[in-house]
């Protein structure tokens, strides 16, 4: 039986205690910052990300992984004849895709490459459906036809504390921030079709919104997938992260909820006190 190894871009939002436990590698996006291009959760973390924002009032630029990285990256691989299955942040949101598509033809085989439609730990949950599938033994193009035909089940969203961020990503007008911020509006993003698009807007502080945030994305009458869901936040305090995880359980009995933060690719465009609840319906 050819070994499988699955691989994903930093942006999958991973903690090193999943990564480690399920046998993942992860290929840095790159971020920009006073002239240096640093490795994002190699050589830069989140938190500078903020700091340097909020120091300089600069955002960090991000760039994809390059192809001669995913050359690299994939080769330590296939040279020892392992297939590879690797996920990438959605290709309407990155040239991460393109990249690795590009490397895998030049190493002539033995890459598939999953094109998440996604971002954060919805690219995750597919790893960790593609995780079981490689510990049942099935092989690499069945991995891929698996979790590809999964990626429109992921449910991806997230409440954004400051527009900042984006307005300065040139993702929404300064205006259109100026006024949610006067409002305080909390917009709710959502992930679909592999876009990122504006859903409901909540109005007050986080601690206030978040918990109507989980009902109105949990309360819906979907077929939820129970094995696991996913809180993932940019800096958000113990006490929310518990006040959302209590909240999650009362509308729906998960097996398994995981928090983790995000990583300095997702929280140079989202900014501070960011979360979301990530999960899987069924097909």
């Amino acid at each position: 039986m050819t070994a499988v190894k699955i691989t994903a871009d930093s942006t999958c939002d991973l903690s090193p205690e999943l990564i480690a436990r399920c046998g993942v590698d992860i290929a840095p996006l790159y971020i920009d910052m006073d002239g240096k291009s640093l490795r994002d959760g190699v050589e830069v973390q989140a938190e500078q990300v903020c700091q340097y924002f909020e120091k300089t009032g600069r955002l960090a630029k991000t760039s994809a992984v390059p192809v001669g990285d995913y050359l690299e990256f994939f080769g330590k691989y296939t040279r020892q004849g392992v297939q590879v299955v690797h996920f990438t942040i959605s290709a309407q949101m990155s040239s991460c895709y393109q990249n690795a598509c590009m490397a895998a033809q030049e190493l002539g085989g033995g890459v598939w490459v999953v094109d998440s439609r996604n971002l954060s730990t919805g690219i995750a949950l597919l790893i960790l459906k593609a995780c079981e599938l490689r510990d049942q033994g099935q092989d690499a193009q069945e991995i891929f036809d698996r979790v590809s035909a999964l990626a429109p089940c992921a449910q991806v969203t997230f409440v954004i504390d400051t527009l900042e961020y984006l307005a300065k990503g040139g993702r929404c007008s300064a205006l259109l921030a100026l006024g949610a911020n006067l409002l305080k509006l909390k917009p709710c993003i959502q992930v679909r079709q592999g876009e990122m698009v504006v859903g409901k807007k909540y109005r007050g502080a986080m601690a206030k919104v978040l918990p109507q945030y989980v009902a109105d994305q949990l309360g819906g009458g979907q077929q939820l997938d129970l094995s696991r869901v996913f809180i993932t936040h940019t800096g958000c305090s113990a006490q929310v992260v518990e006040q959302v995880r209590q909240r999650v359980l009362a509308c729906a009995p998960f097996e398994e909820v995981i928090e983790t933060i995000a990583g300095s690719t997702i929280t140079s465009h989202c900014g501070r006190n960011t979360l979301g609840i990530l999960y899987m319906t069924k097909p």
